[in-house]
């Protein structure tokens, strides 16, 4: 074991830096992209020229991606939304993983291998990828069709299998690869419990307390630092305890499912998490064994063909049961159909734990890098020789769940707060965002509720789902960090209905500037009902208070629209400011000597009100 050189570091950024982008590019998924970077840097390719660092000193520290992969699918397990989708999530995805992991395990044993390591390979094989099928999904256009919905529910039931599976890895090592059992401490058993309900306890009273100290410090970089130590200490009691260190992140992160901090947290977390994942694969690469392909292809591909056809051929039967048509089906089969990235993490952890042996799960991890690679090939296939004759009916298209359809609101002051109201007494699903932890308690007891976060920021937008949303509402303070949020999304999201509040005439212009019609003053439309209880208390009459108020009203609207084209022009806009107020005394008199000619003459206060210009 050698350190890192910076060789070694930038070889590894630039597979990162550019085998996503190129992947994503190919449309073949960013994970493959990774792998085959991977192996091309590795022992097998670039890695020849030079004494590279050990494989192994790469996944110890690029295993830390996985174990933020399910602090961030912790924080996504809501229970209005769990609940939402419980029967496809438990039904058809618990339904897909028992069947799979049960056709799997029968095969893989009468090939000769014990049953525990056919069990434990089956459940590995059985679950699907992630990252890979809803990226797939997403670019085809097929995530919001029903058969989209159902593939999401398989994942997320999928997603929180693995999550016990990895933690009870070393119960499939009961009895070693010699044969010889090994016995179960229930003192073991004992603390572990006692260890998991300790987090339970500190994640639910004392993280969110803590987290709220840290953001009244308005320090960016502490922030972030709370959120990745929220994730470590948690990994490492569990760690400590003999646990899985990814399980202690999940419970972490579904302890914080609910919490208002729980938007920053992501956006803090996901960059480091995205990095590391990208090394972890890469790591994957590195360490898959292309002799095993090279040296027994016709083995390693039947195994492949087998594992897809069995997937697919459930998962098919399963789409068929919901209700969906042949091409929805198979269009579900194909998209779940390969190996997934967890199949990777439990290899590696049933390997240390001596559950399987190291070339077991290199025959295996080959396996299901083949495939990941398979399935884009798959579905082009089949939209080049068995495209939908029928465009997609009303019937495939499923009503978006509660995470989607939203509105979110950027900044919850005293308009924000208004807005919200008015939504949830509608029912209107919406995302609230404030800087200012002291608001966020002070809402939450009044029976609001709001997320920690500077919307400003790019990945705290990102964080709330802002590509779901239904429409944005600007009700931020500070004009600069208002005019930001309108630069992203307007740039990243050019059709997303934005509705803006401004702070003041520059303001009102600047964001015009951005294409955003629907823009109110803030104390704009109070000013004037201020002026009219005035103008009443002052002696004047309802009409004149009326006509008064509702002309300076109307001249106003009309010069602010005017004065966009000179907004950068301070002189010009003083000088029509000036211009325009003595415009506007000079019609009021005229309106006054017409009202008391009109007075002497019997004039109806109609005839008067046409005079307006």
């Amino acid at each position: 074991m050698h350190g890192f050189s910076l060789i070694e570091v930038a070889l590894l950024l630039a597979a990162a830096a550019i085998a996503a982008p190129l992947a994503r590019w190919l449309k073949i998924g960013t994970v493959l992209g990774y792998l085959f970077a991977g192996i091309l840097i590795g022992p097998y390719g670039v890695g020849q020229a030079f004494s590279f660092l050990e494989v192994q000193e790469i996944l110890h520290i690029a295993e830390f991606g996985v174990v933020l992969l399910l602090f961030l699918i912790g924080l996504e397990l809501r229970p209005k939304r769990l609940w939402a989708m419980r029967t496809t999530i438990v039904g058809v995805g618990g339904a897909q993983v028992l069947l799979s992991a049960l056709a799997l395990g029968v095969v893989i044993a009468a090939i000769g291998l014990p049953w525990v390591t056919a069990a434990f390979l089956g459940l590995a094989l059985a679950l699907s990828s992630t990252a890979f099928a809803l990226q797939i999904m997403e670019e085809k256009g097929e995530l919001t069709a029903r058969h989209g919905r159902l593939g999401f529910s398989v994942l997320l039931f999928q997603d929180l299998a693995a999550i016990p599976l990895i933690a009870l890895v070393p119960i499939f090592a009961v009895t070693d690869l010699t044969g010889a059992a090994n016995g179960m401490d229930a003192w073991a058993a004992l603390r572990v419990i006692s260890v998991i309900a300790l987090v339970v306890l500190v994640g639910r009273f004392l993280i969110e307390p803590a987290l709220q100290l840290v953001a009244r410090t308005r320090v960016k970089e502490a922030m972030t630092a709370a959120a990745l130590l929220t994730v470590v200490a948690t990994a490492v009691v569990m760690q400590q305890a003999g646990l899985s260190a990814s399980l202690g992140a999940f419970i972490a992160g579904a302890l914080l499912a609910e919490s208002s901090y729980r938007h920053a947290l992501e956006a803090d977390i996901k960059p480091f998490e995205g990095l590391l994942l990208g090394l972890f694969f890469t790591a994957i690469g590195m360490s898959l064994e292309i002799d095993v392909l090279v040296s027994e292809p016709v083995i390693v591909l039947t195994c492949v063909v087998v594992l897809i056809v069995i997937k697919s051929g459930i998962l098919y039967g399963l789409g068929r049961w919901q209700g969906l048509d042949s091409w929805a089906s198979r269009r579900l089969s194909l998209s779940l159909c390969q190996g997934g990235e967890f199949a990777f993490v439990l290899l590696t952890a049933a390997t240390a734990a001596s559950v399987l042996p190291k070339i077991t799960a290199d025959y295996v991890a080959v396996i299901v890098t083949l495939s990941m690679a398979a399935t884009p090939i798959l579905l082009l296939l089949d939209e080049m020789f068995l495209p939908r004759a029928v465009p997609q009916s009303a019937y495939d298209v499923q009503v978006p769940s509660e995470t989607s359809g939203h509105v979110i609101i950027a900044g919850f002051g005293r308009i924000g707060q208004i807005v919200a109201r008015i939504l949830r007494a509608k029912r209107i699903p919406f995302t609230a965002l404030d800087l200012d932890p002291e608001q966020i308690e002070l809402v939450k007891r009044f029976g609001n509720e709001a997320f920690f976060g500077d919307a400003s920021r790019p990945e705290i937008l990102e964080a709330a789902r802002i590509g779901e949303a239904r429409a944005v509402l600007l009700a931020i303070d500070d004009p600069e960090a208002s005019l930001r949020v309108a630069e992203y999304v307007r740039r990243n999201y050019p059709d997303m209905p934005i509705y803006a509040r401004a702070r003041n005439r520059v303001h009102y212009h600047r964001l015009m500037d951005y294409g955003i019609k629907d823009i109110r003053r803030e104390t704009y439309e109070t000013s004037l009902d201020l002026a009219r209880l005035l103008l009443t208390g002052l002696g004047f009459g309802p009409r004149d208070v009326a006509y008064t108020v509702n002309t300076f009203d109307e001249i106003d609207r009309k010069r602010l629209i005017d004065d966009y084209q000179h907004y950068t022009d301070i002189e010009k806009l003083r000088e029509r400011a000036r211009s325009d107020a003595e415009n506007l005394s000079q019609l009021f008199d005229q309106d006054a000597a017409s009202e008391s000619e009109a007075d002497q003459s019997g004039a109806a206060p109609s005839q008067r009100a046409e005079k307006i210009t």
